[in-house]
């Protein structure tokens, strides 16, 4: 089936944006043979560039971010698709850390759209949601001068969408944990399967050597295609400081070892995100000159929305959506001094097709929390606040609200903090799109 007859040429910004919003309705995912064919009718776009392919359960958001800072910082020009979006599909696809703008996000549509039904008309099926969005961003690319282009993958790895690009400049992988486990596999290992998927001859790759198991998958992956494997593990840095707005950590490289780097957000993984950055930058500018007070520099400076964000006088939303992520979220948070932690209130909701069960447990066993707040996620697959507040109360004797309503939500926990409380709201990147949405509105002063 297809939606909106009309041609490409008459569509408005809005109804491209509702097109592909509708996507889902009428297809589904498709082989790796598939999407190739759908870049080859598109004209191979950007495939020339130095593209970075990066995979991961947790962290891949903020490494591509880094290594994005550190390239722009010594005058590379950059593309960037990243996934989900918080407020608007634009997010997606970047240039210079600038979002696609209504415009040129229109032009891009219509000349894919345009590719796409002469591919339907010849029996071929329409790309899904997310391989539509790749096909606009290497679309976008391609019509820019950009040198180099990181690809965040969106599901797993071996059968994304972006990993129909056959000739990466270099493979990252970052923290392995257990995720969408009815789709790549309910162990360690089989999931580190499927991110190592990525890796491909002659292509080196780095990685988060953190989790052992997962590990072992990818350096015998490496090892099969004789590829550079570069393990990156918590020996190669040492965190220096926790605070609530940034995170310190020195390298113990025998060059940076006197150095002091700072990232503006206060997860403890994060010195993991940047080293594996730092050391994937050193890699593809080998041979150039590099500038290491610029890189300082702009990790310092960074801004990346929905990890452990700050939003507010006392709001920080986390995207933390997963086991992994939850457990991370809790270290860092017990690594601030407890006069910054403050009274902890939390505001939680989550979507079906994750571990919500083990999250919760997770956040009640092993944080001091004075309320939880719990609300639905706009979304078909959210989770209904009664059985995320009976799962809560399961694990704890602490109050539980239940608002199906953001913004009574946010008005509870605002309410509840009272004179020296914190506000974390976490679960869903869904929930941090809508929290940002609500205080950008206006309709409360948070």
């Amino acid at each position: 089936m297809m939606l909106n007859k009309k041609e490409p040429e008459v569509f408005t910004y809005e109804e491209a944006a509702a097109y592909i919003e509708e996507i889902p309705k009428f297809t589904k995912k498709h082989t790796l043979e598939h999407t190739k064919l759908f870049l080859k009718r598109l004209g191979n776009p950007a495939v020339d560039r130095k593209i970075v392919h990066v995979a991961g359960t947790n962290g891949k958001g903020s490494v591509c971010a880094y290594l994005q800072a550190i390239l722009m910082a010594e005058g590379k020009r950059t593309g960037f698709f990243t996934s989900p979006h918080l407020v608007s599909v634009n997010e997606r696809i970047r240039m210079d850390n600038v979002q696609i703008d209504n415009k040129t996000f229109l032009e891009v549509f219509r000349k894919v759209l345009k590719t796409v039904r002469r591919m339907v008309e010849d029996g071929i099926e329409h790309p899904s949601y997310f391989e539509f969005l790749f096909g606009m961003g290497m679309t976008a690319f391609a019509e820019t001068d950009v040198e180099y282009i990181i690809l965040e993958t969106g599901l797993g790895g071996r059968l994304d969408a972006t990993n129909a690009v056959e000739k990466p400049a270099l493979s990252i992988i970052t923290s392995i944990s257990l995720d969408h486990t009815a789709i790549l596999g309910d162990t360690i290992r089989k999931i580190a399967v499927e991110k190592a998927g990525i890796i491909k001859p002659k292509v080196p790759v780095f990685f988060d050597g953190s989790n052992k198991e997962a590990a072992e998958v990818i350096r015998t992956k490496g090892e099969e295609l004789g590829v550079y494997c570069r393990e990156v593990t918590n020996h190669a840095y040492e965190i220096r400081e926790v605070h609530r707005k940034y995170i310190a950590f020195s390298r113990r490289s025998a060059y940076d070892k006197d150095v002091i780097f700072q990232v503006p957000m206060c997860g403890c993984y994060q010195a993991m995100n940047a080293e594996l950055a730092l050391e994937a930058s050193e890699y593809l500018l080998a041979g150039e000159e590099i500038h290491m007070d610029r890189w300082k520099q702009v990790l310092a400076q960074l801004h990346w929305e929905g990890r452990m964000e700050r939003i507010g006088a006392h709001i920080t939303v986390d995207g933390a959506h997963n086991p992994g992520a939850m457990q991370a979220f809790v270290e860092s948070v017990k690594a601030l001094d407890e006069s910054e932690r403050g009274e902890m209130i939390l505001l939680f909701s989550a979507v079906s097709d994750k571990k919500y069960d083990e999250m919760i447990e997770c956040l009640c066993g092993n944080l001091d929390v004075k309320a939880y707040i719990v609300t639905q996620i706009e979304d078909e697959r959210g989770v209904p606040v009664e059985e995320l507040a009976d799962i809560f109360r399961r694990y704890t004797d602490r109050p539980v609200y239940c608002k199906e309503r953001l913004e009574d939500a946010v008005g509870t926990a605002l309410d509840k903090r009272g004179e020296s409380g914190e506000i974390y709201c976490l679960g869903s990147l869904y929930l941090v799109g809508m929290i940002k949405k609500l205080l950008a509105g206006g309709a409360i002063d948070a």
